[in-house]
């Protein structure tokens, strides 16, 4: 069987890849935004920015220091996450108690800001971004010449995603977490620092996008745009898994990045709205999303 209905085995498969590859990017960033949302509250809208600026932050590493890829790996998310940390004690600590529109409108804003002042400093063209040496060479499975750079990002975002989900819902530090979002008093009065915990996991949620951003970088051009062409998406994705559930970002994003790709092939006119038709599906069906709580 050489075809499937038409279509090529080998295009089918090939695309199924590159499908995998950006559902890695989708998920890894939708757990961002799950993790801020689920446990502070906050409908991140600056999370595109954030996944823009830990991008940056490699290529500027790089360009100017000479910061390995490896070391930005590490880095850029601890800088982007330490920023985050910044800007949730100067603004958004002030907004958990009100509606989430305020912190909505608020981190829009931030988004905005940051890619007015990146686009004026490097212009709107993109950077490129080498691949590291080591990841450099291909693989040829028979059906598909795949960059080793690729299966990287796949397997990568996948450790990073399941870490993330086991220390939130497995460990006694997660337990400590959701118990200091839903009761903060009760947890205040067991001696542990409360507002120390929202700082670090607003923070951690940061690091996430600035990881996917750092990931990205060899693939797609580094430019002020990158993130508020992405962040739609995501937050699409996030609606579909159901707002504030790990597990719900992780597989609805995998998922999506798989039927985007193979719409791509089967209908490449509808490959830049299926997401948003199975979002409007989902929502008419279980407003909740699949994973999320009603």
């Amino acid at each position: 069987m050489t075809d499937f209905f038409g279509i090529p085995i080998p295009l089918l498969l090939g695309q199924l890849l590159l499908g995998l590859v950006n559902g890695s990017f989708y998920a890894l960033l939708s757990l961002g935004l799950a993790v801020i949302f689920g446990l502070l509250g906050v409908v991140n809208f600056a999370h595109g920015a954030f996944y823009m600026l830990g991008a940056f932050a490699a290529w500027v590493g790089l360009d100017l220091l000479g910061i390995n890829y490896w070391l930005a790996l590490l880095l850029s998310p601890l800088v982007v996450g330490t920023l985050g940390i910044v800007l949730e004690r100067l603004f958004l600590r002030h907004l958990y108690k009100v509606d989430p529109l305020y912190g909505l409108l608020l981190t829009f804003g931030l988004a905005l800001i940051a890619e007015g002042v990146l686009r004026e400093l490097y212009g709107s063209s993109g950077q490129s971004y080498p691949v590291p040496e080591l990841l450099q060479d291909s693989v040829n499975l028979g059906f598909m010449i795949l960059p080793i750079y690729r299966a990287w990002v796949i397997v990568a975002s996948l450790v990073v995603c399941f870490s993330t989900w086991f220390v939130i819902e497995k460990t006694s530090l997660g337990s400590t977490l959701r118990a200091a979002t839903e009761n903060p008093k009760l947890v205040q009065a067991f001696g542990i620092n409360v507002p120390v915990i929202v700082m670090l996991t607003y923070g951690a949620g940061v690091a996430l996008a600035a990881f996917a951003g750092v990931l990205s970088a060899p693939i797609i051009q580094v430019s002020p745009l990158m993130g508020s062409s992405l962040v739609t998406v995501v937050f699409a994705v996030v609606v579909i898994g159901g707002m504030g559930s790990i597990m719900g970002a992780i597989v609805s994003g995998l998922v999506l990045g798989v039927i985007e790709g193979l719409t791509k092939v089967i209908y490449p006119e509808a490959s830049n709205i299926v997401v948003f038709v199975i979002m409007a599906i989902v929502l008419f069906w279980r407003p909740a999303g699949f994973f999320g709580k009603d």
